[in-house]
């Protein structure tokens, strides 16, 4: 059974930082790549970035230059660095593990930027 586990979220003023993190545990995991999602209220749950195990990342447009993901591959974990915040990346960030059996979610984690 796959479990996803995720810290860092909060209350930051606009142009501050938070670090997200989200690690992995489970037999036999073969991870493909693992990323984050956000979604804010009445929005749909949106790509923020995905880093596959090969260590290819991918950005929305929207933090690009903001946002950093990486990964420590020895502990299945996947970190995501949001700088400059603003308002707009006010939502639940979710976790998301693909693997060779499937997709995972974690349970997501409030981030809320103030103006």
């Amino acid at each position: 059974q796959v479990q996803l586990v995720e810290s860092g979220g909060g209350l930051v003023q606009a142009g501050g930082s938070l670090r997200l993190s989200c690690a992995a545990s489970g037999s036999r995991l073969s991870i493909i790549a693992m990323g984050w999602y956000r979604q804010a209220p009445g929005k749909q749950r949106e790509l923020v970035s995905v880093i596959t195990s090969g260590g290819s990342t991918n950005y929305a447009k929207s933090v690009k230059g903001r946002f950093t993901i990486s990964r420590d591959n020895a502990k299945n974990t996947v970190f995501l660095q949001m700088n400059s915040l603003k308002p707009e990346d006010t939502a639940v960030y979710y976790c998301n593990l693909q693997t060779s059996l499937g997709t995972h979610w974690g349970q997501g984690t409030q981030v809320t930027v103030s103006s």
